[in-house]
């Protein structure tokens, strides 16, 4: 168990004593706050902030970053209040534990609304001080080193949080051990049967492995020696989850993998062309494997990460992994940010600093583009998974994208005026399409056209938050006008009806009172209502003219669109489908994903034809109107039937329709349309359509298929096969 002696001992080797006495505040005050309180573990709640005080400590972090381990739970598990903190520790601690503390007093929806408002404060808070960032991963790497104490449910969730968020967060930072701890931790309660398998296989060949390693270690380093360079050799068991990620990628068993070790040249020297001399001494050593070197030297990863990589056949026909770099290099492909992170006042940030803190805070275009929780996560997700590729300018610098990136993700790279007059571009020289996915090695040149605008078709291709976010404000502004232009017409085409200047419905108090009562800013806002059917033109001219008839108009827009769209599409009492805050809505599946109850779903809210009904992953949600996309839920009061299509392929036999038709009708379910359609490959493809009750009934057929000898693959099919697709 860690002692706060033991913090104050290690942090008084770099911070003064006045910091040290704050240090030790922090720690009477934690203390006295969590008292009584213990962990699901059974200890004192106390060890908790310690330990992450103590790998703030480890890292060399400030004062304020120490004390903020200390305290970081304080407000959202005692008594204590933001105003206590901030008379004790000041304002810059009481910025950190805000940033730190979760949501607790709002009730939200669903578990994922809560993740997801909970990650919008702390990136509002990190991009102002990536302190925050780095407490919080040591908060989690200590929640997730006692893991085991939590009920199986939160081990699931909480494990799969941390390694689709915390760990890429870690990897953006540069920082190695956290990245590698958080993923091997998460692997060992996601997949715990090959967690168990790998550390199994790892440890029965420990003695021999380090009898290897030692040999290849001693080669290696008698050859510096002999060419005079200086340095260390090391040699380390890759992680678990590395381990797991080249099985999937290569598709082999654990029992196939032979170079679990992965062996290091740290040189003292920071000349970076020693490297390179390394390298050339490898080769010479052991035959190199084609394809398997990589520069990051010459070209840095995204994070700032540089070394050498190559693999070779070394002693007795053995894969090795070597890396090499200098002690610079190895420092920050540790620690990252951490390793030279100065939080003194005044201090001038480096440009390897900033360029990092940058790529996090391009992450808030995301909070700003998605106000749904689950696209939020999803596209944070993607975000911070994005496996890299490196391209140059004309100019030779080099710039790094997700892979899949394209010439618009280069164009708006350099800068937003460049991406939106982008009419094609150049990859080495030759012209490709905008669609084209760049290559590592790429040259671009971007080719632009004067008054060209963007295409919403470029949301389809492009990748790069930053990208994605300019298409869609210039396109979100492009709509805006000419929904303006609409508007206009549709109040000025109402005016002439009823013989009234649409100048006078314009500048009448009326018309004011209107834009009031909306909650809008301007005569444009209510223009783009109108275009948008949510206000009725008839009702604002009614208005000017004191009308009586006008009565329930005013009525209608004051209860507002939902009570207005509910008037208007009556449905039938026991629906299939409730609405967030609506109710007797008509709604209708729609045919381009058919969803099932039991499916995950959305509600889009159509021009004329009520709420059409969509699966949550939906492809064609993306072309759609966020702000019309509402919450639905399944409302099964008594049984219905939903259609649904079905794809399967067979070995071509006699009577295979009659055997499929007697499998489905066994199941009480009726068949509505069916073609089969003979393969070259001597199978048939034979589509059915059925009325099924729920996504379950749906699965006990496939299931009962599946078990037939002569069915090769059942599929849902999703998209209409049968009749003209309709929204």
């Amino acid at each position: 168990m860690i002692r706060i002696t033991d913090i104050l001992e290690k942090a008084g080797q770099y911070l003064d004593e006045t910091d040290i006495a704050l240090i030790e505040k922090a720690y009477i005050f934690s203390a006295s706050v969590h008292q009584g309180q213990v962990r699901l573990s059974g200890e004192p709640y106390l060890i908790h902030p310690l330990e992450v005080a103590n790998m703030l400590v480890d890292m060399k972090l400030d004062a304020a970053s120490i004390v903020t381990g200390l305290l970081h739970d304080t407000i959202e598990d005692t008594y204590v209040t933001i105003d206590e903190i901030r008379e004790a520790f000041g304002k810059d601690v009481t910025f950190l534990v805000e940033g730190l503390t979760k949501i607790s007093k709002i009730t939200f929806g669903s578990k994922l609304e809560r993740q997801a408002e909970n990650f919008r404060k702390m990136m509002l808070a990190m991009s102002t001080d990536i302190r925050v960032l780095l407490i919080k991963l040591t908060d989690r790497i200590h929640n997730m080193r006692t893991l085991e104490y939590q009920p199986l449910e939160n081990q699931q969730y909480i494990a799969q949080e941390t390694l689709e968020l915390y760990a890429p967060l870690a990897n953006r930072l540069g920082i190695n051990w956290m990245k590698m701890e958080l993923e091997d931790l998460s692997f060992k309660f996601i997949h715990p049967e090959e967690y168990r398998r790998i550390s199994e296989k790892v440890a029965q060949s420990t003695e021999k492995r380090i009898a290897y390693m030692e040999e290849v270690k001693s080669i290696i380093k008698g050859e510096l020696d002999k060419f005079g360079l200086k340095g260390e050799v090391e040699g380390r068991a890759k992680h678990y989850y590395s381990i797991l990620k080249k099985m999937q990628v290569q598709q082999i068993d654990v029992d196939e993998i032979y170079d679990l070790i992965a062996y290091r040249v740290i040189l003292d020297s920071d000349k970076v062309k020693e490297c390179y001399e390394v390298l050339s001494i490898i080769h010479a050593l052991w035959r190199p494997v084609t394809g398997r070197f990589k520069d990051f030297i010459a070209v840095p990863k995204a994070n700032h990460y540089q070394s050498l990589h190559t693999t070779v056949v070394g002693p007795y026909g053995e894969r090795l992994e070597v890396q090499i770099r200098t002690r610079e290099m190895h420092e920050w492909a540790e620690k990252g940010i951490a390793s030279h992170w100065q939080y003194k006042e005044g201090k001038a940030v480096s440009a390897h600093d900033a360029d990092q803190i940058n790529r996090l805070r391009e992450l808030l275009d995301i909070q700003d583009q998605y106000t749904n929780p689950r696209e939020f996560m999803q596209n944070l997700k993607i975000a911070l998974y994005s496996d890299e590729v490196y391209v140059f300018t004309p100019q030779g610098d080099v710039k790094a994208f997700p892979r899949g990136a394209t010439p618009i993700d280069f164009a708006y790279s350099i800068h937003t005026d460049v991406g939106n007059h982008c009419i094609g571009a150049k990859v080495n020289r030759n012209i490709v399409p905008l669609k084209y996915q760049l290559q590592n090695g790429d040259i671009v040149e971007i080719i632009m056209q004067p008054g060209h605008n963007p295409s919403k078709d470029w949301l389809k291709f492009a990748v790069t938050q930053r990208a994605l976010s300019k298409i869609r404000q210039w396109t979100k502004q492009e709509e805006r006008e000419r929904s303006v232009t609409l508007g206009q017409e549709l109040l000025d085409k109402e005016c002439k009806r009823q013989s009234v200047a649409s100048t006078k419905v314009v500048k009448s108090p009326e018309f004011e009172d209107i834009i009031k009562e909306h909650g809008l800013q301007n005569t444009e806002d209510l223009y783009v209502l109108i275009s948008y059917g949510k206000i009725s033109p008839r009702h604002i001219v009614n208005r000017f003219l004191h009308h009586e008839e006008d009565r329930q108009d005013k009525e209608e827009e004051k209860i507002g669109l939902a009570e207005r769209i509910k008037r208007k599409f009556k449905r039938p009492s026991g629906a299939a489908i409730s609405i967030t805050g609506i109710d007797d809505v008509m709604v209708r599946f729609a045919k381009c994903c058919s969803p099932l109850p039991g499916d995950e779903i959305v509600g889009f809210i159509t021009r004329g034809r009520g709420v059409s009904v969509h699966e949550a992953n939906c492809p064609k949600l993306s072309e759609f109107d966020h702000e019309r996309i509402i919450d639905v839920h399944w409302n099964m009061e008594k049984e219905q039937i939903f259609p649904v299509n079905i794809r399967i392929i067979c070995r071509d036999k006699t009577g295979l329709l009659s055997e499929l038709s007697t499998a489905i009708s066994a199941l009480g379910v009726n068949i509505t349309y069916v073609n089969l359609e003979t393969q070259l490959n001597q199978t048939v493809r034979c589509d059915f359509q059925l009325e099924v009750n729920d996504l379950k009934q749906f699965k006990k057929i496939v299931t009962s298929l599946q078990k037939l000898k002569n069915v090769l693959t059942v599929e849902r099919i999703r998209e209409t096969l049968f009749k003209k697709d309709q929204t």
